[in-house]
């Protein structure tokens, strides 16, 4: 996983620098409004300071840069409100931006039910490694994964049999269950080097759901939820004019978002308590233990 592609390195020195401005911006222009307001009261009462800056209207000045100051943070929200409107559905390969949002939080909680979670496990990775040179504000993250048992028989994923009908093929399951397990191994010693660091700590923890894998659900710090429904009838090869497989493709998913900014407060509250409604009775995977099931 080390060798990342340099388009990867400019996204996260990119996402840097938009931190640090935003950061900085809001106390320059407020250090130069208040700077405004402090030099043209001056110059209005104090003679030698009017007449060196020689000018008249300095008291009005100063007031309409007071004015400027009390008001920016209002300029400034609605600013943000008309460049960045709400979404209401979104394709999973912009899982990456909700990502980043979600880390901007103190304690960050990320939730996800589907598949494999490949295209939440990418984002996640390099967030996660972002977090070595610059933690923010994020203090507390935890991750929870629940995926399908592959252990156990499934119409999906399967290979396609005579007149399209699954047929339960145990090795491709274990094909997918290795991908989950990597993902597991990779996440968790991120999340071991992290919190052994000392500014982070980070959990994750992935558990297994029987059944096959209908829904996607990705709950970003209790406060949004993306919902969509997989593909079952997408097909796969894995050799040339080999066995065909259906193989739902959870990046082609798409999603609608569901916020508590608004009415669908009560939807983000009912997907919430599902998804822990089924954690707790999911079941840890048998690689945790050492073994595969």
């Amino acid at each position: 996983m080390s060798g990342r592609s340099g388009g990867s390195a400019d996204v996260t020195r990119a996402s840097r620098l938009r931190r640090f401005q935003e950061r900085v911006e809001p106390v320059v222009t407020r250090t130069l409004l208040l700077g405004i307001f402090a030099t043209g009261l001056t110059a209005q009462f104090v003679k030698p300071v009017g007449d060196a800056l020689e000018g008249k209207a300095y008291l009005g000045g100063a007031l309409l840069s007071l004015v400027g100051y009390v008001l920016y943070d209002q300029v400034k929200e609605l600013t943000s409100s008309v460049r960045a409107p709400a979404r209401s559905l979104v394709n999973s390969s912009q899982l990456g931006s909700f990502v980043s949002e979600a880390f901007e939080a103190r304690r960050v909680e990320i939730s996800f039910l589907g598949y494999t979670g490949e295209t939440l496990y990418n984002a996640l990775y390099h967030r996660l490694e972002d977090l070595s040179d610059y933690p923010g504000p994020t203090r507390r993250v935890l991750i929870r994964m629940l995926v399908p048992d592959f252990g156990q028989p499934m119409t999906v994923p399967s290979k396609v049999g005579e007149r399209d009908v699954p047929e339960d093929d145990p090795d491709f399951r274990k094909r997918m269950e290795q991908r989950c397990r990597e993902y597991d191994d990779i996440l968790s010693e991120l999340a071991e080097r992290l919190t052994h660091a000392g500014r982070v700590r980070v959990e994750c923890e992935y558990r297994l759901y029987p059944g096959i894998p209908r829904d996607k659900i990705c709950i970003f710090n209790r406060q949004q939820v993306l919902h969509g429904l997989y593909d079952l009838s997408a097909r796969m090869r894995l050799h040339h004019m080999g066995d065909e497989y259906y193989d739902p493709k959870g990046y082609r998913t798409d999603l609608n978002v569901w916020s508590r900014d608004g009415v669908a407060e009560a939807a983000v509250v009912t997907w919430i308590k599902h998804f822990d409604d089924l954690w707790f009775l999911a079941r840890p995977p048998q690689w945790r233990r050492g073994t595969l099931a």
